[in-house]
This record gives C-alpha cells, sequence and structure tokens, in this order.
C-alpha cells in the first residue's frame, strides 16, 4: 500500500511539473515586412535601448517602484546583444529611433502604429494578480514586430516576470525572421 501511495504522489507531481514550468502565455506575433533581426541586432549590440511604458502594470502600487524593479527582470531576461535596456531616451531622439514600448493592460483594439507614432495608448482595466503587457518593437513611427503576454503575478519582483520577459523577447526579437535572408548576397545592403 505504501507503494502505491508513493507511486501515486511521484506521477501526480509530474503531472503537475508542466503547469509549473510555464509561466507566461504569449499571445500571437506580427512582424512587419522591414524586420531584420540583423537590423536590431547592429542597432542595440553594446548600446543602450529605451524602454517606454505605459499604463499600470500593478494597480495599488507606486508606478516608479514597479519600473524600477522591472527594469533588472528585463535585463537578467534580455535578448542576445550586449544591450542595456534603459528608460533614458535622448532629446532629441535619435534617428532611426528604436525602442520597446510596454503597454500595460492594453485596449483589445489598440494598434502598434499608433503608439509608435506618439499617439498615447488606451486601456482597458487590469486584473488584480495578473501581469499583462503588449510588447512594441518600434523603429521611428512604425511598428516593426508585436506581442502580447500574461502570466499571474504577485508584484512587479515575482520570478514570473522574468521569465515572461525571457519567453517575450524570444518572440518580439526573434532571429528566425530575416528580411533578406533569402537574397543574393550582391543585393543585401
Amino acid at each position: 500500500m505504501r507503494v502505491a501511495t508513493r507511486i501515486g504522489a511521484v506521477l501526480a507531481s509530474l503531472v503537475a511539473l508542466p503547469v509549473l514550468a510555464v509561466a507566461a502565455t504569449i499571445g500571437g506575433n506580427y512582424y512587419a515586412p522591414q524586420y531584420d533581426y540583423r537590423e536590431f541586432f547592429a542597432a542595440t549590440d553594446g548600446k543602450n535601448f529605451p524602454v517606454v511604458l505605459a499604463g499600470t502594470a500593478f494597480p495599488g502600487v507606486d508606478p516608479a517602484v514597479v519600473a524600477r524593479d522591472l527594469l533588472p527582470a528585463m535585463q537578467r531576461a534580455k535578448p542576445r546583444p550586449a544591450l542595456t535596456f534603459t528608460y533614458d531616451r535622448p532629446i532629441p531622439p535619435p534617428s532611426p529611433d528604436y525602442r520597446l514600448v510596454l503597454v500595460f493592460d492594453p485596449a483589445n483594439n489598440l494598434n502598434a502604429d499608433p503608439v509608435c507614432a506618439g499617439e498615447p495608448p488606451r486601456f482597458q482595466a487590469g486584473k488584480p494578480g495578473r501581469f499583462y503587457v503588449y510588447a512594441i518593437y518600434c523603429r521611428n513611427a512604425q511598428a516593426l514586430s508585436f506581442t502580447t503576454a500574461w502570466t499571474q503575478a504577485t508584484g512587479p519582483t515575482d520570478p514570473r516576470i522574468e521569465q515572461l520577459f525571457r519567453e517575450l523577447f524570444m518572440v518580439v526579437f526573434s532571429d528566425q525572421q530575416q528580411r533578406f535572408s533569402q537574397a543574393n548576397p550582391i543585393w543585401i545592403p
């Protein structure tokens, strides 16, 4: 009887393991025809990469505290280039102006290009205990890629946030999307 109980407990823990391993849900993705991972790599490798936060990630928590605590989580989960995430944006903005915009609890019909063009985003009511973000990679006024992601989280230091960023960055900054991958090398700028 004891052996059967142990086997049952082991099997139950194995069934629960995949649920614990998945920290985030990533929505669909979009890549503009102009998106090229090599351009992202060249623009960010060894450089500061601006992040713009919009909305309230955790209602009831000071936005300055959220921003302070999210930056190290993003940095630990950063994509492959040796970039440094920062909230500082040069004035005037560089040309081209690459940045990541994170919109928390976006409206269901929010479009990425207007956000990149500087229009204020619209929001929906947040749900307590859920971290929901719309990530948009912008070049000037154009969205080059975007997706959504969400996870259950109690606050900005919740380890599930860092795991969400790891998964999110693999989608937003996908190295599988290369505009000139099929072109003749002599035509690549």
